[in-house]
Parts: C-alpha cells; sequence; structure tokens
C-alpha cells in the first residue's frame, strides 16, 4: 500500500498538473471506485463538472482537491494499487481506470487507475478538524501526519506511550499519527533499534521521540527518491516509479545481512497477515528498562 511518501510524490505530481483547471466531465467507469459517496453516480458526475480545483492536499495518506468557490472536495484513497495519472486527453482508458476527469483546456486528463478496487474517489464536505484544517470528513478522525505544521509531538508521544499494544500497532494507528505503514514502521523500527512487540508502556518518552524522528527522516529520504516502488502497481501520475527500494535497511530483506552488525535478517508474523523484518540482534525482543 502506497504510504506517506507515495501519496505526496501523488499529491506534488496532481498540484502541478490540476490546480486552477475546470472540470469539463467527470466519469464513473466502475461505481465501486465511488465509495460512500451518499448520492446516485450521475450525481457525482454533474456536480464536479464546471467546478475548478483549488489545490491538491493531502494527510497521511489521503489525498483531496478543494473545489473552488465550494465548500466540497474531491477526496482519494490509492489503497493497494490505485493510481492518479495524467494522460493524454486522447487517449484511450486502460482496463483498470476506474474514475475519468476532463479538463475544459482540453489537455491531459485525469484518470484513477485501480487494479485492486481498494482505492477510492468521492465527494465530500470540508469540515474543520480539531488541529484547525479543513479536511474532508473521511480526514476528520485521522491525526496530523509527522510532516504537517500542525503536528504535536509532545501529544502524540504521550498518546503512543498510554498504548498497551506493541509499538509497530501504534505507529500504524492513523488516529495516532497519519502515514505510516508497513514499510516506513519497519525502516523506523530498525533505525531506532526498537523491536516492533515492545509495549508502548514499557518505551520511555526519550525512545518513542526517537523512533517518530527516525520514521519522519527515513520518509523524508523515500519522498526524495520519488517513494517506494516494488512493482508497477505505485507510480506517479507519470507513471514512473520511486527506487528508495534500493536503500531500506529492514522491510524486505528477510535472509539479507544487517548493514550494522552483519547478522541476519529475520521476518516475524505480526498481525492481520503482516510480518516485520528485524535484526535479532540490533532489536531485541527483551523489555526496555523505564
Amino acid at each position: 500500500m502506497p504510504e506517506l511518501p507515495e501519496v505526496e510524490v501523488v499529491r506534488r505530481g496532481l498540484a502541478k498538473h490540476v490546480t486552477g483547471r475546470k472540470i469539463a466531465l467527470a466519469k464513473v467507469k466502475n461505481n465501486r471506485a465511488l465509495r460512500n459517496f451518499e448520492f446516485s453516480i450521475k450525481t457525482f458526475e454533474k456536480t464536479v463538472v464546471d467546478k475548478s480545483i483549488l489545490s491538491v492536499e493531502r494527510r497521511g495518506k489521503f489525498l483531496w482537491l478543494p473545489l473552488k468557490k465550494t465548500k466540497q472536495a474531491i477526496s482519494a484513497h490509492l489503497g493497494m494499487s490505485g493510481q492518479m495519472l495524467m494522460v493524454q486527453k486522447e487517449e484511450k482508458p486502460g482496463k483498470h481506470a476506474r474514475v475519468l476527469f476532463e479538463f475544459s483546456d482540453k489537455k491531459r486528463s485525469l484518470h484513477f487507475i485501480d487494479q485492486r478496487t481498494f482505492g477510492w474517489i468521492n465527494l465530500e464536505d470540508l469540515v474543520q478538524a480539531p488541529d484547525g484544517r479543513w479536511v474532508p470528513t473521511s480526514v476528520l478522525h485521522i491525526s496530523p501526519d509527522l510532516f504537517e505544521e500542525s503536528f504535536d509531538l509532545e501529544k502524540t508521544i504521550i498518546n503512543i506511550k498510554k498504548r498497551k499494544t506493541g509499538i509497530k500497532q501504534a505507529l500504524l494507528n492513523q488516529e495516532l499519527v497519519a502515514g505510516i505503514g508497513n514499510i516506513y514502521a519497519d525502516e523506523a523500527l530498525w533505525k531506532s533499534k526498537t523491536h516492533w512487540a515492545i509495549s508502548c508502556q514499557d518505551l520511555s518518552e526519550k525512545k518513542i521521540e526517537e523512533i517518530l524522528f527516525s520514521a519522519k527522516e527515513v520518509m523524508a529520504k523515500a519522498l526524495a527518491k520519488g517513494g517506494t516502488s516494488f512493482d508497477d502497481l505505485y507510480i506517479d501520475v507519470n507513471g514512473e516509479s520511486g527506487y528508495f527500494e534500493n536503500e531500506l535497511s529492514a522491510y524486505g530483506r528477510e535472509g539479507e545481512r544487517c548493514y550494522r552488525c552483519d547478522l541476519e535478517m529475520v521476518r516475524e508474523a505480526f498481525t492481520n497477515n503482516r510480518s516485520s523484518t528485524i535484526c535479532p540482534r540490533c532489536q531485541p525482543r527483551n523489555t526496555p528498562k523505564r
């Protein structure tokens, strides 16, 4: 699943290509792509036509495009395999194209592609989140991410330390800190020499802060490389893959040598069919002293 760096790469690409443009046509080709919209597909298509896109926003893994002179936004989540592609207007939609947007200037169109159909598009009202930012209703429960000005480090550390779960489960909880998924949780925990199963309550506030800074640092590096692409399911708006996978230190490196101590990396079962890749020496499972 695309995580914060990958979604931010998409956001930047969309901002460059669609900001200020007026929608001339919207076509929903697969009704599963229009998620949680209260009204009909036709209503969605008619409502967004003749609306101009004010900007392209992101919180964690969520995207939204506020519409000028309205209190609404086209919201989106890429799910497992969603793509936002800018294509030539005359180009025929691919077989996995779910929602199409054409613009009044007749330049490149926007296609929402989703092979596995876990992603979605919606039209939502904008509401004010606790941090003051105006977000779609579906994003209201999501915490500010590590790159937002409104991110409250002290509050986040306190909220994480209250959890009885393992630290990785807390990192993946989008209501605690948005944008971190399996890849960057593994990377942050390796960097901070922390085992994924250690209880949040057994970690010092200083250690939790170190883990969060590690997550921000590794995601910043991934963003600079265009994100992480293991296959062609994650690509940017121009169809190009990121190449941060070549610099991963933990995720997906089972059986390879730890870059820090040279011990063989191992993969451990986590939860919900997920796993974590760790270094047994650098990330011991023993409970740390308070």
